[in-house]
């Protein structure tokens, strides 16, 4: 079931999305060579515990950190551990924030010094096929599948491939709520969007093929034919003035 909030819940969504949004910030500065992915969970966590807030992730579905955090080939779900970032490399970094009974959900691909040109692309191209898809759910009478063919075709349109076998979501008094938002399908099908929905919208797209493994650790995704992967994400509201995205600060 699709639970639509009000305008006062969008508020308080806005709280948590404000802060989702800036521990992600803070993290996303202090990716550089010599850092580790357990720094940068240290910093998300006292972050969001300092606004008062508790990090969505931690001990969900047992997941043992407060963000995960994915280096190249990895997709989502990355475990933050002692791993160091080296030069090239790209990181992923996925935050959510809990206060006031409410989830914030955001993520982001950010560079350690100088990468490649295709890395930078595949970046770039991930950000923009989110701008693409939530242009869409602006649209009167939009539907679900009116975000993921937008995405879907520009990322294929720029040579890479999106991730199928893990979507976008609804994000409310639950981190993950109905209804499931796919970065592809078809134009005109799936729920109609409506005023008071919240929704994630997160596109992972790969440079090579779209298929993905799981690591022993369970959690860990990583792209079958070890391709570098990219990961944008915000939660967006449906409001009477159009999209409002959440996690933007």
């Amino acid at each position: 079931m699709i639970n639509i909030k009000t305008p006062e819940q969008i508020k308080k969504m806005q709280i948590a999305g404000r802060i989702t949004g800036e521990a992600l910030a803070l993290a996303g500065e202090m990716v550089r060579p010599g850092v580790t992915t357990k720094q940068l969970d240290d910093k998300i966590r006292h972050h969001i515990e300092k606004c008062g807030a508790r990090p969505s992730f931690l001990g969900y579905g047992g997941f043992p950190a407060s963000a995960c955090i994915s280096v190249n080939d990895e997709v989502i779900h990355g475990i933050p551990s002692g791993r160091v970032l080296e030069e090239g490399d790209i990181v992923k970094i996925d935050v959510g924030a809990y206060i006031g009974g409410f989830h914030g959900d955001s993520a982001n691909t950010f560079t350690v010094g100088r990468v490649s040109e295709e890395a930078q692309r595949l970046i770039d191209v991930t950000r923009e096929s989110f701008y693409r898809g939530i242009a869409e759910a602006g649209k009167d009478g939009a539907r679900i599948g009116d975000i993921g063919h937008a995405v879907q075709t520009y990322v294929e349109e720029n040579g890479f491939s999106v991730v199928k076998k893990y979507v976008g979501h609804g994000v409310g008094h639950d981190l993950h709520e109905d209804p499931n938002v796919p970065n592809f399908g078809t134009a005109g099908r799936g729920p109609r969007l409506c005023r008071g929905m919240t929704i994630a919208v997160e596109p992972m797209v790969n440079i090579g093929a779209p298929e993905v493994l799981e690591k022993k650790d369970k959690w860990t995704v990583v792209t079958r034919d070890g391709s570098l992967s990219a990961h944008y994400e915000h939660t967006i509201a449906l409001t009477e003035n159009g999209v409002l995205i959440l996690t933007k600060v």
